[in-house]
């Protein structure tokens, strides 16, 4: 197995900065914006983009999380049946501009999963997908994110390892696996 490092901890950190910067020039004030991280570990990288916005511009914007796992396309199709993660949106979504945030996309099917989900919470006006690593050239479904920490050009058989200090590691570390 190689791992090739895509982020350490600093490049991260600058990153993250780099994509709220980026939400601010699109979304001024970040009035009527609202922050939905997917589960399991989109959650982590939602969580550090909000953190970022409050203090770079001290607006502290609704955050939620959303469970896509009874809208995934292959519920029904696994041998082992998926464990289902909380949702917590705790606000409506109804003629909100949406930042969707995941932290790897790769054939896009979460994200229509999660389009799907976010119907119980209401009709967003807008929803926005910002990832952290864009897997090009794997897409089942015609989805692409409007803000990106970094594109990686992968092949099948690899695979996008993101290491998050929050899920009790002694640091952050994105890798691109090859077995």
């Amino acid at each position: 197995m190689q791992k090739k490092l895509l982020f350490s901890q600093e490049l991260l950190q600058i990153t993250i900065s780099r994509l709220c910067q980026q939400l601010a020039e699109n979304h001024e004030d970040f009035t009527n914006v609202v922050l939905i991280g997917l589960q399991p570990r989109g959650i982590y990288f939602a969580q550090r983009i909000h953190q970022r916005i409050i203090e770079l511009f001290g607006c502290d914007l609704p955050i939620g999380n959303l469970d896509i796992t009874f809208y995934r396309d292959d519920f029904g199709r696994r041998e082992n049946p998926l464990k289902a993660n909380s949702t917590k949106i705790p606000f409506v979504i109804e003629g909100k501009n949406v930042i969707l945030i995941d932290d790897v996309l790769f054939t896009g099917r979460s994200i229509n999963a999660a389009l799907n989900a976010m119907t119980a919470f209401g009709r967003p006006k807008n929803v926005e997908l910002l990832t952290l690593v864009d897997r090009k050239y794997n897409r089942d479904v015609p989805i692409e994110p409007k803000y990106v920490g970094q594109t990686v050009n992968s092949i099948q058989s690899q695979r996008v390892l993101v290491e998050w200090k929050e899920q009790g590691l002694a640091e952050d570390n994105i890798w691109l696996v090859s077995e």
